[in-house]
């Protein structure tokens, strides 16, 4: 019997129907391996993952290969992006086995969940040098029936391995000028000056990295890695990772030019990715910056927030391509005949010239990805324009992609930073009011009466995980960020009321943090990673929440525990700086101060708004801003800064120093 039917999950329920006897994590599946004495079948995805539905249309749905499953296994289906634990566990023993991971992910378990064999896609038959899937079965049966004892001993020697990895970092110092110098060579030397962004292909957007290399700039004044994020960010933009008619970003470019992309679209690459060319704007003035800000927040808004205010998990990279198939990039693609089928021919070849349309096509089957190419030259601003929107609107006729409904906590706080920020910075207080409405949505759904946050949600079901350390770090980012930008320090008290958990139920020896609480459910490790990889590790979203939050606050605690966890960075910064991308940007916040940016005085006097816009617009890494009347109890900084004069004021304070209250602009501008 499949027992998925009824999950919260959008991926355990694409899942439900098929033949294969799944059941859900829990201790009732172990239980019935150890009933039935025979191994766990472990597979684990995400809804948008193109591999993990190829692999179930092969093997899933397949009545031969799910008979020899359901006879011989118990078979456990995971969505990684509900239970981040148990996947980064099995993963980190998938990579130390083979060299390599991904998903699918496909381990076999004893009925005590220790591993003994690995692997990721298989597929029906042996092909490039895989095995067959059915041909895997075979073998672990064989294995399980004849060399249990083998199998006994590889378990307990992986799981031996893998409890005894520790994380010696932290606890040696936070990182310096030195550590941070080093980063940013580190990064030059794999930089692709050619075509933007870092090493080769896959090729993916670096949002964490850029994030760092602006701060360094604001901070150290480099022009190098001011250069490096503009023409990496240019780059996507212009490429076919970017999504011209509609806005936003797919996953990741399968080239080096950024042309082609893997196309699913994941909520936290576009969040991330909306702050950063926000503040890519910020610091340049760009107007493409601004532009794909703008574009992508709409997206997010448009085609990926849920009834109940949240945002949804991502847009599949699948659909059907009009003739029953369900094909990677069906929805995004064209061929000039189709432009010209949509557009007439005078208008086709503009829009083939503007987009990179060819005749031989840049994806698959004589099809293009829409690009705006370098050497693009000008064109009527008004007639691109049109060509745009009657190109989107014949797309709209297209089967959409598939949408995973799950609202995770933690993608939502990315999300409301974006939206919160966007919105403040271009006067779009649509988007803040979406922020908000995400953020509420979280607090109702996500957050019981003691601040504890459940993972996952839909259709405005809390789901059955408990919240990891990323989307306490995550959603304590949004909100400190709503809170600067809505003036409501209600926002803030949320956020702290979070990071005290963070403190209490996260935190290990040595300034390092664990994924999960030390009351969640225990795996055969307690998962801790510090490198950041698709988004914020846990342990680094932490470090900067807890950063600003102690800036807010002047809480010696919280600032402690974020120096504490950017050990990490000292140690990984210099050797790894794509993989710790977040931990740097938080350490340019650290060694900036961060600032502390008070602004007293009415809502409605225009000084007042002026010195709150400038202070929004501070390029100064990591700086936090509260405003309101003077001695407001909304925020902590607000406590003892009078008027000057009988009018509005800014107060800045740097490391533990605080500057003379000034009530102009242009003054307030030059201090940030």
């Amino acid at each position: 019997m499949n027992r998925l039917a009824g999950m919260t999950s959008p991926y355990l329920l694409q899942h439900a129907d098929n033949p294969v006897d799944w059941w859900p994590w829990g201790p009732e599946a172990f239980e019935e391996a150890k009933r039935r004495d025979v191994p766990v079948l472990l597979s684990v995805g995400y809804s948008a993952c193109h591999w993990c539905h190829v692999m179930a249309h092969e093997s899933f749905e397949d009545d031969a290969t799910a008979a020899l499953v359901n006879e011989n296994f118990v078979a456990v289906k995971v969505d990684r992006e509900e239970r981040p634990d148990v996947d980064a566990v099995y993963m980190e023993a998938v990579q130390a086995a083979t060299g390599q991971g991904g998903w699918p992910m496909t381990v076999f378990l004893t009925p005590d969940a220790a591993p003994f064999y690995f692997g990721t896609y298989f597929p029906p038959e042996p092909r490039h040098g895989m095995p067959s899937f059915p041909e895997v079965l075979e073998g672990v049966k064989g294995a399980w029936a004849d060399r249990r004892d083998e199998v006994g001993e590889v378990a307990e020697r992986i799981v031996k391995d893998l409890a005894g990895r520790s994380l010696a970092y932290g606890g040696d110092g936070v990182p310096g000028e030195e550590e941070l110098a080093q980063a940013l060579l580190g990064l030059t030397r794999e930089y692709d000056a050619t075509r933007g962004g870092f090493g080769g292909a896959p090729k993916f957007p670096p949002s964490m990295t850029l994030e760092f290399l602006l701060r360094h700039h604001a901070r150290t004044g480099s022009e190098g890695a001011l250069q490096m994020a503009a023409d990496t960010c240019e780059a996507m933009a212009r490429g076919g990772i970017y999504d011209q008619l509609g806005g936003g970003f797919a996953r990741y470019a399968v080239d080096r030019a950024w042309v082609v992309p893997h196309f699913e679209k994941m909520l936290y690459d576009n969040a991330l990715l909306c702050r950063v060319y926000a503040h890519l704007w910020k610091a340049t003035g760009s107007d493409l910056a601004r532009r794909v800000a703008l574009e992508t927040a709409d997206f997010l808004v448009r085609e990926l927030r849920t009834p109940e205010g949240g945002f949804a998990s991502a847009l599949d990279a699948d659909s059907d391509d009009g003739t029953g198939r369900h094909v990677e990039g069906a929805y995004y693609a064209w061929t000039p005949d189709q432009l010209t089928e949509v557009l007439g021919a005078e208008d086709a070849a503009l829009a083939a010239a503007h987009y990179g349309v060819t005749e031989d096509g840049t994806f698959e089957h004589g099809s293009s990805v829409l690009q705006l190419p370098q050497e693009a030259g000008p064109a009527d601003a008004d007639r691109i324009a049109s060509v745009a929107a009657r190109l989107l609107a014949a797309r709209e006729e297209r089967e959409r992609p598939g949408r995973d409904d799950k609202v995770v906590a933690a993608w939502n706080g990315l999300a409301i930073a974006a939206l919160a920020e966007t919105g403040a910075l271009f006067d779009r207080p649509d988007l803040v009011e979406r922020a908000t409405e995400a953020a509420d949505l979280l607090v109702r759904v996500h957050m019981d009466e003691s601040a504890r946050l459940t993972r996952t949600s839909k259709d405005g079901r809390a789901g059955t995980n408990d919240g990891v350390l990323e989307d306490y770090a995550d959603v304590a980012e949004g909100f400190l960020a709503l809170a600067a930008v809505t003036g409501e320090g209600a926002w803030l008290d949320f956020a702290g009321f979070l990071l005290d958990l963070v403190l209490d139920r996260f935190t290990a020896e040595g300034g390092a943090f664990y994924d999960t609480a030390h009351d969640a459910e225990a795996l055969i490790r307690r998962p801790q990673d510090p490198t950041d990889n698709a988004a914020p590790s846990g342990w680094t979203a932490a470090a900067g929440a807890l950063l600003s939050y102690a800036a807010h606050t002047g809480s010696d605690a919280h600032r402690a525990a974020a120096e504490g966890g950017l050990g990490v960075v000292k140690a990984l910064g210099p050797r790894a700086p794509r993989f710790i991308g977040w931990g740097l940007a938080v350490s340019e916040a650290l060694l900036d101060g961060p600032r502390e940016v008070a602004v007293v005085g009415a809502s409605g006097d225009a000084v007042f708004q002026e010195l709150r816009r400038t202070a929004l617009l501070a390029t100064a890494p990591g700086a936090v801003l509260a405003s309101g009347a003077p001695d407001s109890e909304e925020f902590p900084l607000l406590k003892d800064r009078p008027l000057v004069a009988g009018g509005p004021a800014a107060y800045v304070c740097r490391h533990f120093t605080c500057d003379a209250p000034v009530t102009d602009p242009e003054a307030l501008r030059r201090k940030l």
